[in-house]
């Protein structure tokens, strides 16, 4: 998760974040999203414009709204305005504020717009290819690009200046996905086996896992999101504490 346009930037300071991260949380979301048959579309519409028929796109539509309501409570709560994020569903390519986007990317969010894409194909993939299937696995998605989100609005991923700290910054936004997974919790709307799923997702994208899928090797070298362990290690960490403050992945 992430994509090519997701997460540029550097980060330096880690005592910066650590303030940072204690008075300001985290956001994402759109309003509602219309799909045609194909192309991209903003979620920027009334929800009575999706599709009734359209379950991927409602569920989508669902969890972004509630991602946001959770942090945009959390922004409340310490004294500061959330800017919302647009969630986009698209088709084989379209264009954003970080250059071409397509389906071959996965998921992403692209800091320049402040947007999350994603290829609503993607998640036939999560299940077959990767092995994560269920409906918290897509949530988990959701929430971990809307977790970039939060790392921009921070001033976080503007400060990453190496590959270490790209990976750090992949595994917060897996901790900021738990953050939110918990907040779920609290409102009563998960169902038995939704966590696991979550932890399942999680570990089916973890580098070392992805690498020996595709060559039969591992190359820590080239690693850019975390292996499969650290990815649900921070996933977990969010959701046990239910609060960014324990996502601090830079310490």
């Amino acid at each position: 998760m992430g994509g090519v346009p997701a997460v540029g930037g550097g980060l330096g300071v880690v005592g910066l974040l650590v303030v940072l991260l204690i008075n300001v949380l985290v956001g994402g979301g759109g309003s509602g999203i219309d799909i045609p048959a194909l192309g991209p579309v903003d979620a920027g519409g009334p929800a009575e414009t999706i599709p009734a028929n359209d379950d991927a796109a409602q569920f989508a539509a669902f969890v972004m709204n509630d991602v946001q309501s959770s942090w945009a409570a959390v922004f409340e709560d310490a004294g500061e305005t959330y800017e919302r994020s647009t969630l986009v569903l698209y088709t084989g390519a379209t264009s954003t504020g970080c250059g071409q986007g397509s389906s071959g990317m996965g998921p992403f969010y692209c800091p320049t717009d402040r947007k999350v894409y994603i290829d609503l194909d993607f998640y036939e993939e999560l299940a077959t290819r990767f092995g994560a299937p269920g409906d918290f696995a897509q949530a988990y998605v959701i929430a971990h690009e809307v977790g970039h989100h939060v790392q921009n609005l921070l001033g976080i991923s503007e400060r990453v200046s190496s590959r270490e700290d790209g990976i750090k910054l992949e595994l917060q936004a897996d901790c900021f996905a738990g953050v939110w997974g918990h907040a779920a919790q609290q409102e009563g709307i998960l169902e038995p086996g939704d966590v696991d799923e979550g932890l399942g997702a999680a570990a089916a994208v973890g580098d070392d896992r992805l690498q020996r899928q595709a060559t039969g090797s591992v190359n820590p070298d080239t690693f850019t999101h975390g292996t499969s362990a650290q990815r649900t290690k921070w996933f977990r960490a969010g959701f046990d504490a239910g609060d960014a403050n324990s996502c601090d992945t830079f310490a």
